[in-house]
């Protein structure tokens, strides 16, 4: 039987269409071969920026012995995270149920109705020393309870069902005050790493919505500690080398506490949201490194993660070139810094970015991880260091790059833009500008159907009815609307929410299901979800409550007030909980109780005075901000902190001192 994964548009499922495994992609055939055969199924959900997939790939899924075992006793199902998260948010909560972790890759066991009997996470072919379990006696002790024990399996699947159906459900009413922001902001300072920035110890994940919030709340109260924890934070990245001093851009999280060895992948999604919450920082505090990292990330983005032409923002890059080679492209021998740099260059460089002969990583001791251990010993030395990047990104130019997941999924392709529009106002980089826009009328044009919601997929019918891709591309459309002073802009987010209102909304309980009605499918996609936690991209339904006050801020309809109530009353039981885990929910609260500052600028399109004061309105750092573009013949502009309106001023300087 033919392995089926050649004609998936998946780049995860195409790299393992010549795997001796006889793979099918999700669907109703696997399920219906594994009824007919009474044969359980093997579920491997993973990524293609993923390492310890491309690791199970190679070690396991490749062999020849594996695979005939594999393919004698199961039905084996692949599924990429990224084309199918409402699969893999579901199979996560069933594995997590039975072990205490998730994560990629996911390798669950089912039965042919699709419910998890056993499973875990990555299993190497051969017992090892951190106690894991060999792959090859994994299956054979699986398919043989499955054969002698279907008792055992049958109570297995319906106490991990159970569990799944109530973890599904995030909702925890609750009301929502102030002393919510107070509770969720102590709950983040007690998680966080006063040596390194950051929150919790290793593997040491960013949290930008985390720190966003926590300025705010500076903002509002001037209280030095939240300051030093967002500052100390988006330093400590920026320092570190989860941070690609070369390109820019960042990886995808820390295996240490002290942000220097990272796992290498650079995702889009953190991306955009660091860019964010960079561009607040350096707003918000003026420091010169946020700058600087936030036109990095822009670089990055512009240079390989983006398609200018078409109008699309990429998936992800991959962490390695090819299996076992651990970050080769990213890190650096003293040899191969030698090499790359003139003398003076290679001293500073060496001694800025700690290269010795011994390195960070494992698997290759000479290799190092770039991070910033000293800044340059005299001014003389900063010319010297910036030629030297130069002269690195040159040479790793030369390297073959780790793999571009170049599909253009909604949510992200939203997030980035939003990113963009923000950093085209901070930077005036106009560039980014005319990119997002770009991106957001394809979005419109290619993935909205107005009785079906978005796609996943720029210019691809399915999957579709995700409430990720929905409230993302709202979002992004009101910061549109803002960026532009154009009412199309404001029309299509009210468009796309009121779809959510018809497609997800629980009339009954409150709260977005993160699955569209319409949508039906095997085993736990039945299960109705109301996720509320940011893993690892916001929160659906905190994105839904941002996009809610925000339409209500800049509409004044009740009905928006009201969604937006009834959504924080759902949810209001988990926000301080939640804390770090719901930086979206709990900003989003931060805007329902406390007064939003709504900048509104009018006058002449084009250049002057009005065109200057929009521009100034955009780039200064407040929270819960709403800025209104009005054409008309005089430039004014008016600043409103909750009912309190100032008198209209007609200059930048004079609406600088305003907002000052």
């Amino acid at each position: 039987m033919p392995n089926l994964l050649a004609s998936e548009p998946s780049a995860y499922l195409k790299s393992a269409a010549h795997q001796p495994v006889h793979w099918h992609p999700w669907g109703e055939a696997a399920f219906a071969r594994a009824r007919a055969e009474d044969k359980p199924i093997l579920l491997d959900i993973g990524a293609v920026w993923c390492h310890w997939c491309h690791v199970m790939d190679g070690e396991s899924y490749e062999d020849p012995k594996i695979a005939e075992t594999l393919n004698r006793d199961f039905v084996c199902i692949k599924v990429d995270r990224d084309e199918r998260p409402d699969v893999d948010a579901r199979y996560q909560r069933a594995v997590q149920a039975l072990t205490g972790q998730g994560g990629w890759p996911l390798t669950a066991f089912l039965t042919a109705e699709g419910e998890v009997f056993f499973g875990g996470t990555y299993f190497p072919p051969e017992e090892n020393h951190y106690g894991r379990p060999g792959f090859l006696s994994v299956l054979t002790q699986v398919a043989g309870i499955y054969r002698g024990q279907r008792d055992k399996v049958a109570e297995n699947a319906t106490a991990i069902r159970r569990q799944v159906s109530e973890s599904l459900d995030e909702a925890k009413s609750g009301e929502v005050s102030p002393a919510t922001l107070e509770r969720a902001a102590s709950e983040m300072a007690r998680l966080f790493d006063i040596r390194y920035g950051g929150f919790g110890t290793a593997p040491k994940f960013p949290h930008p919505a985390a720190v966003q919030f926590l300025l705010a709340r500076w903002h509002d109260t001037r209280e030095d500690w939240m300051r030093e924890v967002a500052e100390k934070t988006l330093t400590g990245m920026a320092k570190g080398g989860i941070r690609d001093h070369v390109g820019g851009g960042f990886h995808r999280y820390a295996v240490d506490e002290r942000w220097i060895v990272p796992h290498f992948e650079k995702m889009s999604y953190d991306n955009s949201e660091l860019l964010h919450a960079y561009l607040d920082g350096y707003a918000a505090l003026g420091t010169p490194l946020f700058r600087e990292v936030a036109q990095g990330v822009v670089t990055w983005v512009l240079a390989v993660l983006s398609d200018q032409a078409k109008g699309a923002f990429y998936t992800s890059q991959d962490a390695d070139v090819q299996f076992g080679d651990d970050g080769d492209y990213w890190t650096w021998t003293v040899d191969e810094l030698r090499e790359a740099l003139p003398d003076k260059a290679f001293h500073v460089a060496r001694r800025t970015f700690d290269v010795e002969e011994a390195g960070e990583m494992h698997h290759n001791p000479r290799k190092n991880v770039l991070w910033w251990k000293h800044d340059p010993a005299g001014d003389d030395q900063w010319p010297t260091l910036r030629e030297a990047l130069g002269r690195l990104k040159a040479a790793r130019d030369k390297r073959t790059a780790p793999y571009v997941d170049t599909t253009p999924y909604v949510n992200w392709n939203a997030m980035m833009a939003s990113a963009f529009l923000h950093a085209g106002a901070v930077l005036d980089h106009t560039e980014c500008n005319a990119l997002a826009l770009k991106v957001l009328n394809r979005i419109w044009a290619d993935a909205w159907d107005g009785t079906r919601g978005m796609s996943h997929v720029i210019g691809r019918a399915e999957p579709h009815g995700l409430l990720e891709d929905n409230v993302h591309a709202a979002a992004a459309f009101l910061d549109a609307y803002e960026a532009t002073g154009d009412d199309a802009w404001l029309t299509r987010a009210i468009a796309v929410m009121h779809y959510c209102g018809r497609a997800h909304w629980d009339e009954d309980k409150g709260g977005f299901f993160d699955v569209a009605r319409d949508r039906s499918g095997a085993a736990y996609l039945a299960t109705p979800a109301k996720p509320v936690q940011d893993s690892p991209t916001p929160s659906a339904n905190g994105v839904a409550a941002l996009v809610l006050a925000r339409l209500w801020a800049v509409t004044d309809v009740k009905d928006w007030r009201r969604l937006l109530d009834r959504q924080l009353a759902t949810f209001g039981g988990a926000a301080s909980q939640l804390s770090l885990y719901g930086s979206t929910l709990v900003r989003a609260v931060d805007w329902a109780v406390n007064p939003v500052t709504r900048i509104e600028v009018s006058g002449a399109r084009g250049q002057g005075a009005a065109c200057d004061m929009h521009l100034l309105a955009l780039q200064t750092y407040r929270p819960r901000k709403l800025v209104v573009r009005k054409t008309a013949e005089r430039p004014r502009a008016t600043v409103c902190v909750g009912t309190t309106c100032s008198l209209p001023v007609t200059t930048p300087e004079a609406l600088r001192d305003l907002l000052r």
